[in-house]
């Protein structure tokens, strides 16, 4: 893996040029990415430029060096990623007459540009962010793989289009893009992440998960989607049980072993539960000196959340893995919260992404410059709550409006210090919604009103009419109408739960220390198999994945398959009233929020009491509060 960064400016005199030093600021802003190399590439005449930081896994040698040329200088191409059927297009290309130099996936996409131009970009099976510079032609071909594994950010003015894998290497480029956008805020606080293409930037915005742009002379000429999911093409689940079964480990085995392919060790994640464990499992077959890594959180878990070593030890002693333990405490973390949000660029409001940070630390330690993980499979094949809240719908449907708003209503003044109190007040929220509306709400965090209680007037004022499901109803108003409810949720899990909040802040973490992560469980093959397994075998009544813990259990306990359901987060609700108690004090006091202006100031101070006391549960919401701030204090007012 590696970071990007690059521009096509518009002519002088017509706007003021992007600056070559600029393009390597910008670097030095993400050499955390790529530690191993680095490299620029400027056409003066075009008004292009390109950057890369290189973090060598595959053919470390010189050869793979980027920005990489074409052999006549035709083409010139920076990338982040991993192609994991590049020796198969390899063979191919070769057998048109290709000749190679090396042997990285780098080169190997070069030639297969050479060859087919954009069309390149569906016979790619990888994780990837990629910009091609074609003096042919004089475009820039700008693409981002399928489902979003690896983050790139854009923003276009009249100085012409700059991008990069970060935000703050960007800003090197555009220190202008500084002006806050109020509805992706908005967002922020409602998810905890923000659903889209926003970022906290209204100049900046993501390329999408699949898209695909070309610019050429400081503009976006063309942008278009060049993967869609298997949903919105009318892919039909047409496999039995038996077929959706053996299938599943069959697929699951090969994306693995297709993943291993490296010249540094690949190590892995480890936490006991299911998706991670059926990665090392398959793993374990291709190395038998497999490393894997997980965590000891010293002073307990959250309330009603299951200790995940017991069941990560279990696994390693299963299978005869090493497993290294980082030990972390709630004082560690919660120092580290200002460390994590300027790392991730945004505002994200869950204290996972320092899990990932600390591991990928002890792996890289241990001379691991790889690590496999097991994300995705709760996104493939059910299992979060939310896909057993949908089991339900249809015993909604029976009520009327006006019953539904009274269980939301009482179900929301319940003691919020329980678990199961939380759990179930989540569960009635937007009891009273209707279709895709409701289907996208079981994301939401808090509540339209109550954020905007927490508003100042003039951020209400900015904020409008926009509501924080608008891109997600935006988005599946294409699908079939007779598309079966738990797709539709998949649907918006893969789109957007993935590329918008799990997978950025995993590379993110992973790459501040020079690791690169890998997601078997969301290669492509993977992805259209799973398409076709039927809801009622992914989701069987209260058990979620089903069809996935049938396929393991030939190959883990099965007390691990099927353990309780965890999450990969942290005490947070005894650090808002502990560990995170001064600097909730000092960030969201009275005048740090009247400085700001975005917030009511005594609304926040009533909502931290009221956190206090446990009247209500708002621990989440002051940590994105917190965040928020944070990142301001990082991004807007300081530059540099």
């Amino acid at each position: 893996m590696c970071g990007i960064i690059g521009y096509s400016g518009r002519p002088a005199p017509a706007a003021r040029p992007f600056a070559p030093a600029a393009l390597e600021g910008g670097i030095r802003s993400i050499c955390h990415r790529g530690p191993d190399d680095s490299g620029v590439f400027h056409d003066a005449a075009a008004c292009v430029g390109l950057g890369h930081a290189r973090l060598s896994i595959i053919d470390l040698s010189p050869l793979g060096h980027q920005p990489m040329e074409a052999l006549d200088g035709a083409v010139q191409l920076v990338f982040n990623g991993e192609i994991y059927n590049y020796r198969e297009l390899r063979r191919e290309l070769e057998a048109k007459g290709h000749t190679f130099r090396g042997h990285s996936d780098t080169e190997v996409i070069l030639h297969l540009y050479l060859e087919e131009g954009e069309r390149m970009l569906a016979r790619l099976n990888g994780i990837f962010t990629v910009a091609f510079f074609d003096r042919r032609t004089g475009d820039m071909l700008v693409a981002r793989d399928a489902l979003g594994v690896k983050p790139l950010y854009y923003t276009a003015n009249e100085r012409g289009v700059a991008f990069c894998s970060e935000i703050k290497g960007l800003l090197d480029l555009v220190p202008e893009a500084r002006e806050l956008d109020p509805v992706a805020l908005h967002r922020y606080l409602s998810f905890l992440w923000c659903p889209g293409e926003g970022t906290p930037l209204k100049a900046v915005r993501k390329l999408l998960p699949g898209e695909a742009m070309v610019l050429r002379g400081g503009k976006i000429t063309r942008r278009w989607t060049w993967y869609q999911l298997p949903a919105f093409r009318g892919v039909r689940a047409d496999l039995n049980e038996q077929q959706s079964i053996e299938g599943t480990a069959a697929h699951v085995r090969r994306a693995v072993e297709r993943q291993m392919v490296a010249d540094v060790p690949v190590g892995a994640f480890l936490s006991g539960g299911l998706d991670s464990s059926a990665v090392v499992a398959f793993a374990r077959e291709q190395a038998a000196d497999l490393q894997c890594f997980t965590i000891r959180q010293v002073g307990g878990a959250e309330q009603g959340v299951a200790d995940d070593l017991p069941y990560a030890e279990r696994v390693a002693k299963h299978l005869g893995v090493r497993l290294h333990t980082v030990e972390i405490d709630a004082s560690r973390m919660a120092g580290d919260i200002e460390r994590m949000v300027w790392q991730l660029d945004e505002p994200l409001a869950d204290p996972a992404p320092l899990n990932v940070l600390y591991i990928c630390e002890l792996a890289r330690q241990n001379g691991m410059k790889v690590l496999l993980s097991g994300a995705g499979g709760d996104d493939l094949f059910t299992g979060y709550r939310r896909h057993r809240a949908l089991e339900l719908q249809r015993y909604w449907d029976w009520m009327p409006r006006g019953v539904r708003g009274l269980i939301e209503s009482t179900t929301a003044r319940l003691d919020q210090r329980k678990a199961w109190a939380r759990r179930l007040a989540k569960f009635a929220n937007g009891a009273g919604l209707d279709g895709d509306e409701r289907i996208a709400n079981y994301f939401r965090w808090s509540r339209e009103a109550d954020l905007h209680a927490l508003y100042s007037s003039e951020t209400r004022r900015a904020i409008g009419s926009a509501t924080a499901l608008d891109p997600m109803i935006d988005f599946m108003r294409p699908l079939p109408a007779d598309t079966h409810p738990l797709e539709r949720m998949l649907a918006l899990e893969q789109r957007f739960f993935l590329s918008d909040h799990n997978l950025p802040y995993t590379d993110k973490m992973s790459m501040a220390v020079g690791v690169e992560v890998r997601v078997p469980l969301l290669d492509l093959e993977l992805v259209e198999f799973a398409a076709r397994i039927p809801p009622g075998v992914k989701q069987r009544g209260g058990v979620g994945k089903w069809v996935f813990k049938k396929a393991m259990e030939p190959y883990l306990p099965h007390d691990v398959i099927y353990r309780p359901k965890s999450g990969f987060g942290a005490p947070l609700r005894q650090w808002m009233r502990g560990d995170l108690r001064e600097l909730v004090g000092d960030l969201l006091g009275p005048e740090s929020i009247r400085r700001r202006g975005l917030f009511d100031a005594q609304a926040v101070q009533r909502l931290i009491a009221a956190n206090q006391s446990g009247a209500v549960d708002a621990s989440y919401t002051l940590l994105s509060l917190l965040s928020i701030e944070i990142w301001c204090r990082r991004f807007l007012d300081r530059r540099g």
